[in-house]
């Protein structure tokens, strides 16, 4: 590819929605799961999940648990694929159960 080539790539503009398409092509959305269990106190899934997970209040870590509590399971995040797969494997770390699945 010439400099100029290489120079009209770079100038092009990308409309906002078609940004998205392609960052969504690239970095396909993964939902990570939390699942209730018998064996961990409401208090420390809480605990786990605010530690484990990036941008997570005290009060969404919460909601997270009731909702999993309550249903079986809850929607942690949706984030892409191998932010997905690190959260499920501190989530796991905290002896928590989790599992990740597209969204």
């Amino acid at each position: 590819m010439s400099d100029r080539q290489l120079d009209q790539f770079h100038n092009q503009k990308v409309a906002p929605e078609e940004l998205t398409r392609r960052r969504a092509q690239l970095f396909p959305m993964y939902k990570v799961i939390l699942h209730n269990d018998d064996y961990n106190e409401m208090t420390y899934t809480i605990f786990a999940l605010y530690h484990a997970v990036s941008n997570l209040t005290l009060s969404k870590a919460e909601q997270i648990m009731l909702t999993a509590h309550l249903t079986g399971q809850a929607v942690v995040t949706v984030c892409p694929k191998e932010l997905a797969e690190h959260y499920q494997e501190r989530l796991i770390s905290y002896r928590l159960t989790a599992t990740i699945e597209p969204a």
